[in-house]
């Protein structure tokens, strides 16, 4: 009979050091990260192809500082469409993730549908993003642009090990 635990609860205190030490920095060495984990290599490398295989880990990804490469604004912008019918969401979906500016898109309930995460470099490269990208997709009826002051808090990933549990 197959496990009806949800894939957190299958995690052991193992799996959720691993997990912790892979967010802090995702390029230690198998042995580098047994040593921290408390295991010897070959298990060590076991339990993360593991993670990897089961979903746990997606991906590894190099976090770029954006202020460093010159975009120095953060946009949320709050979108609401004509329509909400499947084809229409879709459609909207897909036209956002092939805009570069986007970091981050989400379906959302409440007043608008949608909440988009945009780094640009200055005020002019935001209009241009409105007006050659944003506004050329179909459907939307309107936007709320709101910038962002001072990041307080940037993380990738929730690390389960610190998180509260289930």
């Amino acid at each position: 009979m197959p496990s009806r635990r949800s894939p957190v609860e299958q995690l052991d205190q193992l799996d959720l050091r691993i997990l912790s030490a892979l967010c802090e920095n995702g390029r230690l060495t198998t042995s580098a990260l047994a040593e921290r984990v408390g295991l010897s290599s070959s298990p060590c490398w076991t339990r993360v192809k593991r993670l990897e295989e089961t979903g746990a880990i997606a991906k590894y990804v190099a976090v770029l500082n954006h202020a460093n490469l010159g975009y120095n604004n953060i946009a949320f912008v709050e979108i609401t469409l004509d329509k909400h019918d499947d084809k229409a969401l879709e459609r909207f979906g897909s036209a956002l993730s092939r805009i570069p500016e986007v970091m981050e898109a989400y379906l959302v309930t409440g007043d608008y549908d949608y909440l988009i995460k945009v780094v640009v470099r200055d005020t002019d490269h935001y209009e241009r993003f409105l007006r050659q990208a944003l506004y050329r997709i179909p459907g939307i009826r309107q936007s709320r642009t709101t910038f962002g002051l001072r990041t307080l808090k940037r993380q990738i990933s929730i690390d389960p090990a610190k998180a509260s549990p289930p």
